[in-house]
């Protein structure tokens, strides 16, 4: 496809049909013992299936443990498709929805699906070179969000362009959040200005207003992930990650980032609801400084999946977001093993939407 018109960005709170996951398997990603990592993964496709179908990728001795510990978990699909590594929030495709997905009788959805054929969703997939071509060799990556459309039948729109999904956020309304820093970048797209990248957003993601962010993470390798630091809850409203401790390398920036959003408009003309939530303070792992971070969290059907990181944020970020989504289930998951790898349960995890 060479345009997105007629399709919108959905926001990650809708009708999911699956969660995809990359069995992970490259033990370089990660600083520590490497074995604990795929006993989490396990564990949380478990808990994710019981809310929704989930995908499970991989391929040869990775696709193998997988299928082994996996089996028997109803609502699990394993299905061979090579990975460089298990960030599939970056690697895979971006789905787009009809625009008017929302407000369709499902009567008149299912009789089109028999006749005519329903418009259906599409694959975003972006170019990919592991954040900079941080970390070769990725060229199996480079073609997991084509192969997953290709598995879903989907059409791809194929922008042309260096983006990981980790990297953006939206509403669901036409409002993107994107920090600067990992997407206008001479490492991933040299010769584009900021300018030039916004167009492409709105273009390929059929968005109408960016919102530009900055800063990072200390220890976060993606030059600063919108999924880090800024998610929307709702149409409006956004909570933004805050450090309180000023020695932690994350203040200054941190801080720069609430007044920017204070200030920001969304694509309905709406002045941004900010609700901050603290993040530990100098987490660490043998002196490496990680960007653990409650803003990673992930929504599924009914639920919120939320990393915690055995301190004194965790609870306050659990009433924080168990406010924000009153009609959902918050499921707090010890992600001190996964955030060795510089992630956590948001960077693992790529939503489908209904279609």
């Amino acid at each position: 496809m060479e345009t997105s018109d007629g399709y919108r960005l959905p926001a990650e709170w809708e009708p999911h049909a699956a969660t995809w996951i990359a069995w992970p398997h490259r033990r370089e990603t990660f600083l520590g013992e490497f074995s604990r990592i795929p006993e989490f993964f396990a564990g949380f496709v478990r808990l994710l299936a019981a809310c929704e179908p989930v995908k499970v990728i991989a391929t040869g001795a990775a696709l193998a443990e997988a299928q082994a510990r996996l089996h028997g978990v109803a609502n699990v699909e394993c299905i061979d498709i090579p990975t460089s590594d298990s960030w599939l929030r970056d690697t895979g495709p971006v789905f787009l929805v009809p625009r008017d997905h929302r407000t369709r009788d499902r009567r008149t959805r299912d009789h089109r699906t028999e006749g005519q054929g329903m418009q259906r969703p599409v694959a975003v997939c972006w170019e990919w070179n592991a954040w900079g071509g941080k970390y070769p060799p990725w060229e199996l990556d480079s073609k997991v969000s084509r192969a997953i459309a290709g598995r879903l039948g989907m059409a791809v729109v194929a922008p042309g362009v260096v983006l990981e999904g980790g990297a953006i956020e939206t509403d669901g309304e036409g409002t993107l959040l994107v920090n600067h820093r990992c997407v206008v970048d001479p490492n991933r797209n040299p010769g584009r200005s900021r300018a030039d990248m916004e167009q492409v957003l709105c273009d390929r993601l059929a968005v109408s207003r960016v919102v530009w962010l900055g800063g990072e993470l200390a220890g976060d390798d993606t030059d600063g992930h919108i999924d880090q630091i800024a998610r929307f809850v709702a149409p409006g409203r956004v909570v933004a990650a805050r450090q309180q401790d000023r020695l932690d390398p994350n203040w200054v920036s941190l801080e720069e980032n609430l007044g920017q959003l204070a200030a920001a408009v969304d694509a309905q003309g709406r002045r941004l609801e900010v609700i901050p939530i603290d993040i530990p303070p100098r987490f660490s792992f043998e002196g490496t400084q990680l960007p653990a971070s409650h803003l990673n969290f992930y929504l599924v059907n009914g639920a919120v999946m939320v990393p915690v990181f055995g301190g004194p944020t965790d609870a306050p970020a659990i009433r924080t977001l168990a406010d924000c989504f009153p009609d959902r289930r918050i499921v707090p998951v010890d992600c001190q093993e996964l955030i060795r790898g510089r992630g956590a349960l948001h960077c693992i995890t790529r939503d489908q939407p209904a279609g």
